[in-house]
């Protein structure tokens, strides 16, 4: 029996919509987004100004908020990179957490008639072009006006030709060329004017493989694996976040020491703090004994070797106490009590008791174990303590400096100073998504499919106005 014109046409177009349904979704999965999750971004905003601030003139100083931390002797480090991007385009979008906060010349009245806060850095790169972006605070010099503005466009990024496409598990950017903006020069408190050269920019973003559709499981009852707090108080997880001094990192890994820290036995580096983890213990109305694992150790030039390891902590009314295991040049001894920190606030909520940047003083025995580097009664970076009660309570969350960064070298011909390397380079691997070179070849099938539809609609057109070569009739339509 003939096909009718009608039928071969929708038979056609099916079998192409059919096709095209199924190459169109795996093609564009490569253009789609990547999650971005963990890194950190190195950026000293400019290093006479933060000199100004602490210098003779100004008589001021800077704090670190939100986890923001020192690297080296210049640089601020921002971590917990959150964003996305698409290798296809190049396309990158990353915020990071902290904030640095700047005072200076004091009045009177205890206020300051500098004050600024620069916080949240977002970088977003398109194309060859790259922006900066913070949330700012300032007092206005000369009026004292204080401005709060969020995401301001603070600086231009100079990619020096770098190639942003690519399908690896890092984005890497060292050393990016950043000049104030306009509207950088504003919320700057009038300081600088737009154009001004700034501290250039580092940073380094984990990116999540592309994900994948799977079979959507059975659904089955659930099941509560929440336990009820321990009666005999025993606690089920516990952490406590220290960063010792901030100063002395910056001691540590300054000009003068020329060092560095290592982290042993499960602790994590959270940038501005030392995290000691898997806690074991008692907890019990506001009463805690625990010992955490984890050891730091800070090595430099001039005979400094300093380790701190058997991480403990009590709290009695109110009070806490955080010892550790103490290995060094000119003092060693076991479970040294090393700093107290105010703890009123431990308690138990939803299975979680915790206190946060608790203030903390060295003691005499910690003084020691500084070899009088620093006199008792000094501030010390503060204490953060965490335990959980049950096994469903989480603790929080340290900040994210994703993975070691290791940049791809210098694209070849870049001469500029300071030099920019990058990861990712040109990668059609089918490292964390497949090759870019799907979407083309999806596309083309298809485009050769609608091409046979067309010329199998062109035929029937043809078909049907030819002379009839027998007495029968066309099929009605």
């Amino acid at each position: 029996m003939p096909v009718r014109p009608r039928a071969l046409v929708t038979v056609v177009c099916t079998a192409v919509l059919t096709v095209l349904a199924a190459l169109l979704p795996a093609a564009l999965a490569h253009a789609e987004s990547r999650t971005v999750q963990g890194g950190r971004l190195d950026w000293g905003i400019k290093s006479s100004f933060q000199s100004y601030v602490t210098g003779p003139i100004a008589n001021g100083s800077y704090s670190l908020t939100g986890g923001a931390a020192t690297v080296g002797s210049s640089q601020f480090r921002f971590p917990s990179a959150t964003g996305s991007y698409d290798g296809s385009t190049g396309t990158f979008r990353s915020s990071f957490a902290g904030g640095v906060h700047f005072v200076g010349h004091r009045k009177a009245d205890g206020s300051y008639e500098l004050d600024l806060t620069l916080s949240r850095p977002t970088v977003r790169i398109s194309g060859s072009t790259g922006t900066l972006y913070l949330d700012v605070t300032s007092k206005a010099k000369g009026t004292g006006t204080v401005t709060t503005s969020s995401q301001v466009p603070f600086a231009n990024l100079s990619l020096g030709g770098i190639d942003m496409k690519g399908g690896g598990t890092s984005v890497v950017l060292n050393n990016l060329p950043a000049t104030l903006t306009s509207q950088g020069a504003k919320s700057f408190a009038g300081y600088y004017t737009a154009g001004t050269v700034l501290d250039p920019v580092s940073l380094s973003a984990d990116v999540k493989a592309a994900a994948t559709k799977q079979a959507t499981p059975t659904p089955t009852p659930a099941k509560s694996t929440a336990k009820k707090e321990s009666s005999s108080g025993a606690i089920a997880d516990g952490a406590v976040d220290w960063g010792v001094r901030r100063t002395f990192r910056e001691y540590v890994t300054g000009d003068i020491a020329k060092g560095r820290w290592t982290l042993s036995a499960g602790a994590e580096d959270g940038g501005a703090l030392f995290r000691f983890p898997s806690g074991e213990g008692t907890y019990k109305d506001g009463e805690l004994t625990a010992s955490f694992q984890g050891a730091v150790r800070f090595t430099g030039t001039e005979g400094l070797d300093l380790e701190f390891s058997g991480v403990r902590a009590t709290v009695t009314d109110g009070k806490g106490t955080l010892y550790a295991d103490v290995a060094g040049a000119d003092f060693t001894g076991k479970k040294v009590p090393l700093v107290t920190f105010t703890a009123k606030n431990l308690k138990a909520v939803k299975g979680l008791a915790k206190v946060t940047e608790a203030p903390a003083k060295l003691t005499a025995q910690g003084a020691k174990a500084f070899a009088g580097m620093y006199q008792a009664g000094t501030a010390m970076d503060p204490v953060s303590l965490a335990v959980a009660l049950t096994d469903d309570a989480k603790l929080p969350a340290l900040p994210d400096l994703g993975s070691t960064p290791t940049a791809s070298g210098t694209p070849e011909e870049q001469s500029a100073e300071p030099s920019v390397s990058a990861e990712p380079v040109a990668d059609n691997s089918d490292a964390g998504g497949g090759s870019s070179a799907a979407l083309p070849i999806g596309l083309a099938a298809g485009a050769l499919l609608v091409a046979a539809a067309v010329s199998a609609l062109v035929v029937v057109r043809r078909r049907r106005t030819r002379p009839a070569t027998d007495s029968a009739s066309p099929e009605a339509e």
